[in-house]
């Protein structure tokens, strides 16, 4: 047989003539075997080595085959498991390979051509796996990683760190400004994680109700509340596998934080109002936008929960402390915004870049966003100049000051004319600029755009429809 990757094979099994069987023709493939006699053993072996794929049998004393998968994923990675099942548990062992995420099983007696499939099979999921890997790990230094963009140094300190803990289970404290992109990073980690492909379940804090969290996170059962006419599972549940994103997290009930410190103890949980717990297979991610110790001080943040959640600590810096970014993110944003708007912007002068780069950003990168999706939506097509800018953005008092200068004198406003009549010629002349696209001309206009269809029935302004009247372009008609 040709190995395009040689691997390191943990066989585990209780009975030693099968066990040395299948390591002397395991080795014979050209792969480095280790040996365990039971599920303890496997565990204990594996706190001092890695191995690539684990070859395990299902049924054993003290330890079987899944209870030792199970606890393997609880401290870490597993890496792919070939399963040996005896007639009668195949049952048990589709269990295993859908709920820890085994590689495939094999029955006894072990036929060898189909270990042979099976093991070449886990070592090109290796290889993919390491390439994988490693074009995230270029992406990086590239100043990308996932959604997150940054070259500057504070930046690079975070994919350092990100790239060094996502492959673990160990829990992680996100700590920075709000709108730094605390989220970014925690769907980095999960996304860099064996648990990537599981769901990823954000909840803010600070945006539910200090009577509904409890139900948030655990889930209910049917009468657990006046108006629980049914069961509802919790974000630990619907996070079953993969990662559980916590967000200002200094805003969680006390009661709560105590509740979730058990969850972070043992993983497990009890619905409110149910009898039976339940083991909760997630990992947990928090970010706060407080100073944890000042936090810890207020009474806001448990001591106890602090120190469960800090085994890893990630701080992201503030956009003031690496504007040299700022190039780079904003030509993501653009490609993103002209997706989602249909526009067509392709570059940016010199004076708008400057205004972007002089500014305090106090908002961080999500007044960034803001700032350039408005500009975005104001220019619509080719190069974002200065004046796309809010005008509150560029210092200017005059806020009603969206057009070029040139434009506002082609609106006709004289005086005797009313001021419901100068707001329709203002209506008019925004949505011919705007391409007669209301979402952009709502924008423009400073108003929503509830508000402006709503000024558009009361003046019975019409427009021509358009498959697709939010990206409709051509001029207004007139009255």
């Amino acid at each position: 047989m040709c190995h395009t990757l040689a691997m390191r094979v943990l066989i585990v099994d209780d009975e030693a003539e099968p066990r040395e069987f299948l390591s002397s023709v395991v080795s014979s493939w050209g792969h480095h075997v280790e040996q365990a006699g039971n599920g303890e053993e496997a565990l204990l072996l594996l706190d001092s080595i890695s191995v690539d794929v684990i070859l395990c049998d299902l049924m054993m004393p003290r330890l079987d085959g899944f209870e030792m998968l199970h606890q393997l994923r609880q401290r870490q990675d597993v890496p792919p498991a070939i399963l040996m099942t005896a007639f009668g548990s195949l049952d048990k062992a589709l269990k295993t390979i859908h709920e820890l995420g085994g590689f495939w099983f094999l029955e006894k007696p072990i036929d060898v051509k189909a270990l042979e499939l099976l093991l070449r099979r886990a070592a090109e999921q290796s290889r993919l796996g390491q390439e994988n890997q490693e074009l995230r790990r270029q992406l990086s230094f590239s100043g990308l990683l996932g959604d997150l963009i940054g070259q500057t140094p504070p930046m690079q300190e975070v994919f350092a760190l990100i790239r060094q803990v996502a492959p673990t289970t160990a829990a992680v404290l996100i700590t920075g400004e709000s709108g730094t992109g605390k989220e970014l990073v925690a769907r980095a980690l999960h996304s860099n994680s064996r648990r990537g492909g599981k769901p990823f379940v954000a909840i803010n804090c600070s945006a539910i109700p200090e009577s509904l969290i409890e139900s948030e996170l655990f889930g209910h059962e049917r009468g657990a509340f006046t108006g629980a006419v049914d069961r509802r599972i919790g974000a630990i549940q619907a996070a079953e596998g993969g990662t559980l994103f916590l967000d200002e997290l200094g805003e969680m009930p006390i009661p709560m934080q105590v509740k979730l410190l058990r969850v972070l103890e043992d993983f497990r949980f009890r619905p409110l109002g149910g009898k039976q717990e339940y083991q909760a297979d997630v990992r947990i991610v928090a970010a706060t936008n407080r100073d944890p110790i000042s936090a810890i001080k207020d009474g806001k943040l448990r001591e106890d929960l602090f120190y469960r959640l800090n085994v890893f600590q990630i701080q992201l810096p503030p956009l003031r402390d690496r504007k040299e970014d700022i190039p780079r993110i904003v030509e993501a944003m653009v490609v993103n915004m002209n997706r989602k708007h249909g526009t067509t912007v392709k570059a940016w002068s010199p004076a708008f870049m400057d205004y972007l780069l002089k500014a305090s950003w106090d908002g961080n990168v999500r007044e960034l966003r803001n700032v350039v999706e408005r500009a975005v939506i104001i220019a619509g097509e080719g190069t974002l100049e200065s004046h796309h800018l809010a005008p509150v953005f560029r210092g200017v008092p005059d806020t009603r000051a969206t057009f070029p200068e040139q434009s506002v004198s082609t609106l006709g406003v004289h005086i005797g004319m009313t001021i419901e009549d100068g707001e329709r010629l203002l209506i008019e002349a925004t949505l011919s600029h705007a391409g007669n696209n209301k979402s952009r001309a709502a924008v423009i206009l400073g108003i929503s755009t509830k508000t402006l269809h709503a000024k558009l029935k009361q003046y019975r302004l019409t427009m021509e429809e358009t498959a697709d009247e939010e990206s409709a372009s051509g001029a207004f008609p007139t009255r």
